[in-house]
């Protein structure tokens, strides 16, 4: 195999990266994904550009194995020095690899986690870059891929099986949170610049803001109380189709149809 042939897929990205900063994503991956990772036989989840230190994949890795006490992590990054530094940190279940969008591994994962990876590239690469990362599941696999503040307390992620995009989720730290459109600015790469009247996610938050701000007098019951009746007015008019259990972490999840840019 040729030299060009062999190089990773991608680009470097900045590398940012901060302890427990995708706490949300990956707690809401071990409720949502971990009976698929538990029955598996060899449940191996990927996350994909981890950055200049690898906190977030020894994290996921602790984070999985409370719902699925056999599953590993590897980490892939596209920069080989990132991968030199974060090779101290292997043990039992976790490795480090080079690579790139391409999963350089001879087993399909049944998860891939892409956060903060596709910020840098242009919205119309996006469709691409998951048909790519979607080919390489494993049956039954999920591609979680998404934004988040360098803190974690705002993220949105879209879910996409082997067939495609199924749900986009919201979730916040609750005490941190004005008003639900906040998140806008988390949007993922395929949902972001679409954030203008006239487009499918800026009418769902639109609609949610509505919903918050009739909330209000459940705010003196704290604002989970909030959240979760603005989520129940939401429900009424959009596909929500997670539950009270989710609402109450800070979180939404809703049907990815409901969101998607026009064709």
């Amino acid at each position: 195999m040729s030299a060009r042939a062999s190089r990773p897929v991608g680009t470097v990205t900045r590398g940012t990266t901060n302890p427990n900063r995708l706490r949300r994503m990956d707690r809401w991956i071990a409720a949502t994904h971990g009976a698929e990772l538990r029955r598996a036989e060899d449940p191996v989840a990927v996350d994909l550009g981890y950055g200049a230190a690898p906190w977030t994949a020894v994290e996921l890795l602790g984070r999985l194995r409370t719902v699925a006490p056999r599953a590993r992590v590897v980490g892939i990054e596209i920069e080989p020095a990132r991968v030199a530094a974060a090779l101290p940190y292997e043990r039992e279940g976790l490795a480090f690899r080079h690579g790139g969008f391409e999963i350089p591994l001879p087993a399909r994962p049944l998860l891939i986690r892409a956060a903060n990876v596709l910020r840098q590239y242009d919205e119309s690469e996006v469709a691409e870059v998951w048909q790519r990362l979607c080919g390489r599941l494993a049956p039954g696999g999920l591609l979680v891929e998404g934004t988040c503040d360098e803190i974690g307390r705002r993220h949105v992620w879209v879910a996409l099986g082997t067939e495609g995009p199924r749900t986009v989720t919201f979730a916040t730290r609750l005490g941190s949170l004005e008003r639900p459109s906040d998140l806008a600015e988390r949007l993922p790469k395929a949902l972001i610049h679409r954030n203008v009247p006239g487009e499918p996610v800026h009418a769902f938050l639109r609609d949610f803001d509505r919903a918050w701000a009739a909330a209000a007098p459940y705010a003196s019951y704290g604002a989970r109380q909030r959240w979760i009746r603005a989520v129940r007015e939401l429900a009424a008019d959009w596909p929500v189709t997670d539950s009270a259990a989710r609402w109450r972490q800070g979180e939404v999840t809703v049907a990815w149809g409901a969101l998607a840019p026009p064709e």
